[in-house]
């Protein structure tokens, strides 16, 4: 017997294509029901407001107690608000939502160490997926609030920064909340993506950070004094090709 007949038989991948084509096709059903089904629940909720911030902050810390009374302000002031849909500045953020004058939503993540919806939801919606749970909160958005978080919180900001830089959807305010929490990303963005031409100095303009509630909602209607909450027909073509 030759040196080669003694290795490993490794199967051909053609044999298995139809069984794994089959699944695949069927997993791109998923992916647009998940798709057909929030954008039809989600339809008539504007304007709106996402919140973005961590999972593990507790209901007795102070970004809690920030995040719910914003919330409840822009709730108070005619915006909907949509938070990840699970504990900590998510649920902060649909209780305060919960019990202002507009609906609170939720889009809650299926994990394998699975995410628990929070009570305070007018609206919940759950995915499976990362990335179809993201468009709808980049879709139904006039602003973006982000409080303080981690992993998660800082891929949301990132990927609204970048969507908003290159033009893939209309500029809108993105406000971080908690100065002194980002104080070091703040400095290192100047320090070195402008400072090394990495970005436009002007882009550090899209960002704004505030922490008072109401100055929030009013740095919100500043924005849209001129032109109103309603996508203008460029911007509604924008989003449907994000």
């Amino acid at each position: 017997m030759s040196a080669k007949d003694k290795l490993p038989k490794i199967a051909d991948p053609r044999l298995a294509a139809p069984a794994s084509t089959a699944r695949e096709a069927w997993r791109v059903f998923g992916i647009m029901s998940e798709f057909v089904e929030a954008t039809e629940r989600l339809a008539g909720v504007r304007p709106a407001v996402s919140i973005f911030g961590s999972a593990r902050v507790k209901p007795d810390s102070p970004y809690y107690e920030h995040t719910e009374r914003i919330a409840r302000l822009l709730s108070d002031a005619g915006f909907s608000v949509i938070s990840g849909g699970g504990p900590g500045v998510m649920e902060a953020a649909n209780k305060g939502a919960f019990h202002g004058k507009s609906p609170s939503i939720g889009l809650n993540i299926q994990l394998p160490m699975e995410q628990a919806a929070n009570p305070y939801q007018d609206i919940s919606q759950s995915f499976r997926h990362f990335f179809a749970r993201k468009y709808m909160f980049v879709r139904f958005a006039a602003a973006y609030v982000v409080m303080p978080g981690g992993f998660g919180t800082l891929d949301e900001l990132l990927e609204a920064l970048t969507l908003i830089q290159t033009g893939k959807t209309p500029r809108m305010p993105l406000i971080l909340v908690g100065d002194g929490f980002w104080d070091g990303l703040i400095d290192w963005f100047r320090a070195r993506l402008v400072a090394e031409g990495m970005i436009n100095p002007e882009d550090m303009d899209l960002i704004q950070i505030i922490d008072e509630p109401e100055a929030i909602v009013a740095a919100i209607f500043k924005h849209y004094e001129t032109r109103g909450f309603d996508h203008l027909p460029a911007e509604h073509d924008l989003l449907l090709n994000l």
